[in-house]
């Protein structure tokens, strides 16, 4: 099964994709990691994202695609794959619908992960990770056991995002809203988009989540 993961950053998505792989036995295409894997790869394409980023330009839609392509052809993926951060507009969308035909393949759903933007700048802000891992924090509603260690790998080596607060994350909500919100009426034209409480309990989101796959499993 593939599918995309929608939502606002700060959603949730990254969370929700790691307890897809976990479970399920998918592969979480993240456009970030594939970037930042693909740098230090020695690959030809890889050297290409070096040499782009390291001039300070942005990675075109052409070359993102070029690595998924990658991914969707030799990635050993027992349970599809999940799309996490692109496409983010609507010609990404019509770019990955070409791809997938092209390596003969097909989007089975699209999750959007709702949210009230007012509640989501107040779960964002304060939010840190363990840099080790990945598992999400926060000052006021989920530290750590233990100040100074992750309660998953029990690393102490937590990252704070400068732009999670209030005022950089609603930047980044216009931004989304602005450039990839569109993808909501785009994937529900085509039959193809379910949505979820993306601010209920992790727990709830991720049977939601499950409930919407069984769908069209």
């Amino acid at each position: 099964m593939n599918i995309i993961l929608l939502g606002p950053p700060g959603a949730g998505k990254g969370t929700q994709a790691r307890f897809l792989v976990e479970r399920c036995g998918m592969v979480q295409l993240s456009t970030g990691d594939m970037l930042r894997a693909a740098r230090t790869s020695g690959t030809e394409m890889g050297n290409k994202v070096a040499a782009i980023m390291d001039g300070g330009e942005l990675v075109t839609d052409e070359i993102v695609i070029g690595l998924i392509e990658e991914q969707l052809t030799t990635a050993k993926a027992t349970g599809g794959f999940i799309f996490d951060g692109f496409p983010r507009t609507l010609g990404q969308a019509d770019a990955l619908a070409g791809l997938l035909a092209k390596v003969g393949k097909k989007l089975d759903t699209v999750i959007e992960m709702a949210v009230d933007d007012e509640a989501l700048v107040a779960r964002i802000s304060g939010r840190f990770t363990c840099g080790n891992c990945g598992e999400v924090y926060h000052q006021e509603t989920k530290r750590p056991a233990k100040a100074d260690a992750c309660d998953v790998c029990g690393a102490n080596d937590f990252n704070f995002r400068a732009d999670d607060n209030a005022d950089a994350l609603k930047v980044r909500l216009l931004e989304y809203y602005k450039k990839t919100s569109p993808l909501i009426g785009y994937y529900y034209a085509k039959g193809m988009l379910q949505s979820v409480d993306g601010l209920a309990t992790i727990e709830d989101v991720t049977c939601s989540i499950k409930a919407a796959l069984a769908k069209v499993g």
